[in-house]
């Protein structure tokens, strides 16, 4: 049974569907896993035994009746603390919203549950989801999974966690700047931001709306196209036969290859090496109004975190984590007009990243240019914080200013991965070269 703990969410699906694992042995197997870990309390803000069990025992009677309702049906699964849970808490990982309890789910919840997956618990999550580190003093910060004094990268942290750890078969994030992409590569899983708007973010506690996304954090690119189906309630993405020949790829130069340490920098080459083997072509390509979108990111980010949170934090500052209440508050330096010109901008260096990728399946650079950072160096140095904090999602940021799809495979080095940039709207076309690397990079 301890074999179920590593298991890819669809393997354990068909073990289901074949009568070889009941969904209430496999749920409490996962339970007395998060019960009995170590780190179950950093990782888990809570954990949601009752539902656990009811859901369970009712995928164990579709599967009696041969109504299984999809391949995860029964399968145990976590969501982070910003996705509303009816009748549990969901704080977002900050004390401001100590005692929420919200009455009914996310819809994406709503969807993922009719669908059959069993939810385990809710997982801790960087404060109010600002801050790519998975570092927080407030509930807890997860251990990353190569290096227990180091972040786990956030801010879907415990989403991370509990996947790399064995305690979840697959985890839901939410990614605004990187959140789901970096603890996904510093974890060695398959991380997937969704286009904006594709998942509903009823019942999602906001950051910054215009830029919040739905994803999940998985051991297989399949997990990730299985799981995008049931939240979203469509059929899942068709992963046969896709394949990396004839394939044509940016190799992205700009701001993407700045500062990249070793470790990153040497497992990205080794990927693309990986993949030119099977036929692809890779092209450098340099974006230059890449740069100026990159600059626009403070005042596009840090308006609408503030705008939406400003009478909430400013009621009681003292409350949280003073890295975080400072990055919010970089928000009141800027002006209606300053935000409004900053959004004319983008929309003109998207029109020019859409130009100048037309010709390529999808684009190619590391997901994050550092590993993961020590905790405790974190807690008590700001300028290593800040630093830190801004090197871990500059290059997943890049999909979110640019409106588009991506996702993160590993490499098969620790803590490194892959990030693939593909069109607005194209995950399942992005699944499918994910499916086909991944062969490749394992």
């Amino acid at each position: 049974m301890q074999d179920w703990l590593t298991m890819t969410a669809c393997d354990l699906g068909r073990g289901i569907g074949m009568g070889q694992i009941d969904p209430r042995d496999l749920t409490e197997t996962y339970l007395a896993a998060i019960d009995d870990h170590p780190h179950r309390d950093a990782i888990y803000a809570r954990v949601t035994h009752d539902r656990a069990r009811a859901e369970a025992k009712a995928a164990k009677e579709r599967v009696k009746s041969g109504l299984r309702r999809s391949l995860l049906d029964g399968v145990p699964i976590s969501w982070k603390d910003l996705f509303d849970t009816a009748g549990t808490e969901t704080e977002a990982g900050s004390a401001l919203l100590k005692g929420r309890v919200p009455e009914a789910d996310a819809q994406v919840v709503r969807n993922a549950t009719a669908m059959g997956t069993v939810c385990l618990g809710k997982t801790h999550m960087s404060e109010l989801a600002f801050s790519g580190l998975g570092l927080n003093p407030i509930t807890g910060t997860p251990p990353c999974v190569h290096d227990e004094d180091a972040v786990p990268g956030g801010s879907s942290s415990g989403a991370a966690a509990s996947v790399a750890w064995g305690l979840a078969a697959i985890g839901i994030g939410s990614d605004t700047g990187g959140s789901v992409r970096v603890p996904a590569a510093w974890n060695d899983l398959v991380g997937l931001k969704t286009t904006s708007g594709r998942l509903s973010l009823e019942g999602v506690v906001p950051l910054c709306l215009r830029f919040d996304t739905v994803g999940p954090l998985s051991r297989s690119v399949e997990d990730a196209a299985q799981m995008l189906a049931l939240m979203e309630g469509i059929n899942p993405t068709d992963l046969r036969g896709a394949s990396l020949k004839g394939r044509r790829f940016a190799d992205l130069q700009t701001v993407a290859q700045d500062d990249v340490r070793e470790a990153p920098s040497r497992a990205y080459a080794e990927a693309l090496d990986k993949i030119k083997s099977t036929g692809a072509e890779i092209v450098p390509l340099e974006v230059p109004e890449l740069e100026e979108a990159m600059g626009l990111a403070g005042v596009l980010y840090t308006t609408q975190a503030y705008g939406l949170w400003r009478d909430v934090i400013e009621a009681n500052p003292d409350a949280m984590y003073p890295e975080i209440l400072e990055r919010f508050r970089t928000g009141a330096s800027f002006s209606g007009p300053d935000y409004i010109a900053a959004w004319s901008k983008l929309k003109a260096c998207r029109s020019a990243w859409d130009s100048a990728t037309a010709s390529f399946d999808a684009v190619l650079a590391p997901t994050a240019p550092i590993l993961p950072p020590n905790l405790e160096r974190l807690m008590n140095d700001h300028e290593y914080y800040v630093t830190e904090n801004l090197l871990a999602l500059r290059n997943a940021r890049i999909g979110n200013l640019m409106g588009l799809a991506a996702l993160t495979l590993p490499t098969g080095t620790a803590s490194c991965g892959l990030m693939l940039l593909g069109y607005p709207g194209s995950e399942e076309a992005l699944l499918r070269l994910g499916a086909a690397a991944e062969l490749v990079l394992a």
